[in-house]
């Protein structure tokens, strides 16, 4: 009785430390705002176009681009993982999307970037599923702005 006892005792701690989660840190919103936009003092004409530059630059397939309402999405290349699919018949694709929105605020035009990261898998037996992660990190968003404000400042030059 006492061995059944440490069996389910060792069964019940096994299962509820797999369900344990950590918590990642989390960003307010208004914290993600300020990491995502960024102002300037160009038009919003070349804000827009510095921007598409910039993704193209950087490898991203603009997919649509309106500069009324000041949306542009893009996305970069697939990367699939070939040995999940010859081993376990899974296949599984990954890719970043990219959003702006730029908009004229005072005398100033405010761009906002979003990148997300995309993984898709399919099973041979026809089973799909997505997981997007929206990307936070600093730096990346950093680089990014960085190269804007290098292209608009060479179309303000012009």
């Amino acid at each position: 009785m006492k061995m059944r006892n440490l069996i389910i005792a060792t069964f019940t701690t096994l299962v509820l430390s797999a369900c344990a989660t950590v918590d990642k840190p989390t960003m307010t919103p208004l914290e993600i705002q300020s990491l995502q936009s960024r102002d300037y003092s160009a038009s919003k004409e070349v804000v827009f176009r510095s921007i598409i530059s910039v993704f193209q630059d950087i490898g991203y397939v603009v997919g649509n681009a309106d500069i009324q309402t000041g949306l542009i999405s893009a996305e970069s290349s697939s990367e699939s993982n070939a040995a999940s699919q010859l081993w376990l018949g899974v296949t599984s694709v990954s890719q970043t999307k990219a959003t702006a929105f730029v908009e004229r605020i005072g005398d100033k035009t405010r761009a906002r970037l979003n990148f997300v990261e995309t993984n898709t898998t399919s099973s041979a037996y026809g089973q799909n599923n997505r997981r997007d992660t929206p990307l936070l990190d600093a730096q990346l968003y950093q680089n990014a702005f960085e190269k804007i404000e290098s292209a608009v400042f060479i179309r303000s030059q012009n």
